[in-house]
């Protein structure tokens, strides 16, 4: 190659992977939470981003998450396994996936929670992201809305959830709506959720906050937690609705810190979630902080018990555990079905560690009825015990 060809060539690396840095989270270690540096993307990258097709930016996972080039990975990590969509499944499905199916019966509890939804037009994460426990926890009463709408500005490679740059705006009405709901139906304990909404200044912070006024006005005994965006780490945001009078402040890492790229859409990031944990925490040292890991992605047990380990460095309280299952044949493949043995583990050691609540098996979810009675007794109990 002639040298002014090689001079080109370094000189359109150089630029790639200058590129490459402003786009990504550039952070020497997450071991140490003072070293935790966030996304320094500049105003002209940003707006470059917003010009590039949604279907290029959601990708189909083998270069990373969004679709952006990857840099090479090292010798180490080549050995390790991820998911990839279009792989090769696993044979077959376990014989301990076996849930209860949804009651028809037009007096079930079941009916009359999806009943309810309709005529006030909500909608339930256990719906728009197929949850396989629907049947359990809408028999029991109890179900978690989705505010801010059903269309997501983001493409996690993961998710059933509807996909659009530029989704409809939100329904004024909605928090008032979702108060109505809850109190017909009765529970003692809810959760609140959402789609990401990066198209909202503020990723709909404040939209949950007035959700959660509302219900706090209508049943003050009434437990509320509230499972959110990172909210693009804008710690204003984390602030608002930490202060807004929930019970309970939850955010998915989803995955260890190795697979974040392949599982994440690209404006996620492993360090940017660790942080608005932190900072729920920090500006209301009370609440209670949460989080879930899926298994089955190809993680490591050194590394899903280094995530437990940073996590209990930002106090975070309680984690959940729960198989990853493919939604579609154009979401990512599963690598692995985790038995059920492995998922005792992980919860036998969270609790060793210190987590006041470890949910693990291979159909726990983030919300689920089983675990909202654990949390609601130890959050009654915990508080009676303090007063």
């Amino acid at each position: 190659m002639k040298l002014p060809s090689i001079i080109s060539f370094l000189v359109t690396l150089h630029a790639i992977n200058r590129s490459w840095a402003f786009q990504h989270i550039i952070r020497p270690s997450s071991r140490n939470k003072n070293n935790v540096l966030m996304n320094v993307a500049s105003k002209e990258t940003k707006e470059a981003v917003e010009h590039v097709p949604y279907s290029a930016l959601r990708g189909d996972g083998m270069s990373g998450g969004g679709g952006r080039a990857m840099p090479n990975a090292s010798e180490e990590e080549s050995e390790l396994r991820r998911p990839k969509v279009g792989a090769e499944m696993p044979k077959g499905r376990p014989s301990w996936f076996k849930v209860p199916a949804p009651s028809q019966a037009k007096d079930s509890r079941y009916s009359e929670v999806k009943e309810s939804l309709r005529n006030l037009d909500l909608h339930t994460v256990c719906e728009e992201a197929q949850c396989p426990n629907i049947g359990e926890c809408w028999n029991g009463g109890t179900g978690t809305i989705m505010l801010l709408g059903d269309t997501c500005t983001r493409g996690c490679m993961f998710c059933a959830v509807n996909t659009d740059a530029k989704p409809p705006p939100p329904d004024p009405f909605e928090p008032f709506k979702t108060a109505d709901a809850v109190t017909k139906w009765g529970v003692d304990y809810i959760v609140l959720t959402s789609v990401d909404r990066d198209d909202i200044p503020d990723g709909g912070a404040q939209h949950f906050a007035h959700t959660v006024e509302l219900l706090k006005q209508k049943k003050p005994e009434l437990l509320v937690e509230c499972l959110v965006s990172d909210f693009q780490g804008m710690l204003s945001s984390v602030e608002t609705l930490a202060l807004s009078g929930l019970d309970v402040y939850a955010h998915n890492v989803e995955t260890v810190e190795r697979l974040q790229r392949f599982v994440r859409d690209h404006r996620a990031g492993y360090a940017q979630s660790l942080s608005t944990l932190e900072h729920a925490k920090k500006v209301k040292p009370s609440l209670y902080t949460k989080t879930s890991i899926m298994l089955g992605l190809g993680e490591t047990d050194e590394e899903v018990i280094q995530t437990m380990k940073d996590l209990r460095a930002f106090d975070v309280d309680v984690v959940t555990f729960g198989q990853y299952l493919r939604p579609t044949e154009q979401h990512l493949a599963v690598v692995e079905y985790v038995r059920p043995e492995k998922f005792d583990m992980f919860r036998q050691l969270g609790e060793e560690m210190g987590f006041k609540y470890v949910a693990s098996g291979p159909l726990v979810r983030s919300s689920y009825k089983a675990g909202e009675f654990f949390m609601e007794h130890m959050i009654k109990s915990e508080r009676k015990a303090s007063s």
